[in-house]
C-alpha cells in the first residue's frame, strides 16, 4: 500500500511498487488527463508535478511518490474555474490536437511556480523536454508570458461571466 497526496487529497493505492505512476493514475485512479506518449520519459506528455517539480511519470515507479505531493493536470484547475495559466493557454490558442497539453501545462506551471517572471531563454529551457507535434511552441511561449504577467494561481477566469473586451 502506497500513501501520497494527490491534487491536495490523501490517497492510498494497493498496486505493485514498480507500477509506473502514469498507469496508477489512469488505470486505478481513473484520472485520464495525463497522457502516454513515448514510454521512455522523453516526450513530456506524461508529466506530473511531484513536490512541485515536473516529472516524467511513464517511467517513475509508484514507490517513488510515497508520502509526497503529486499534482496532475486535473489538479491545476477545472472547467468552471480555470487557473491563470490555463486561461492564458486558451487565450493564446495553444491547443491544437491537445495530446501534449497536459504535460505542457504541468511543465509551464512548474516553471512559473519557481520563476514567476521567466525570460524567453528560461521558458525555452524549461519547456525543452516537452514535444508538441503540432508545433505550437510560439503560442506556448506567449501563453507562459501572459500568465507570468498575472499572479499565477490567484486570479481565475469564470467562463460563465463575460470578460472585458469579450463579445457577448
Amino acid at each position: 500500500m502506497i500513501s501520497f497526496e494527490l491534487n491536495g487529497k490523501a490517497v492510498e493505492v494497493d498496486v505493485s511498487l514498480d507500477t509506473p505512476l502514469l498507469w496508477v493514475m489512469r488505470d486505478h485512479l481513473k484520472l485520464k488527463g495525463t497522457k502516454f506518449g513515448c514510454g521512455m520519459g522523453l516526450c513530456g506528455a506524461c508529466s506530473m508535478l511531484i513536490d512541485g517539480v515536473s516529472t516524467r511519470t511513464c517511467i517513475l515507479p509508484i514507490a517513488a511518490v510515497a508520502n509526497r505531493k503529486v499534482t496532475t493536470i486535473e489538479g491545476l484547475g477545472n472547467p468552471q474555474m480555470l487557473s491563470t495559466l490555463q486561461q492564458a493557454w486558451v487565450e493564446n490558442s495553444v491547443p491544437q490536437c491537445g495530446y501534449c497539453q497536459s504535460g505542457q501545462l504541468i511543465s509551464a506551471s512548474a516553471l512559473l511556480n519557481s520563476n514567476p517572471n521567466p525570460s524567453d531563454q528560461q521558458i525555452d529551457d524549461a519547456m525543452s523536454g516537452n514535444i508538441c507535434r503540432c508545433g505550437t511552441y510560439p503560442n506556448i511561449k506567449k501563453a507562459i508570458k501572459a500568465a507570468a504577467g498575472q499572479q499565477l494561481g490567484v486570479q481565475t477566469f469564470d467562463p460563465s461571466q463575460p470578460r472585458e473586451g469579450a463579445e457577448v
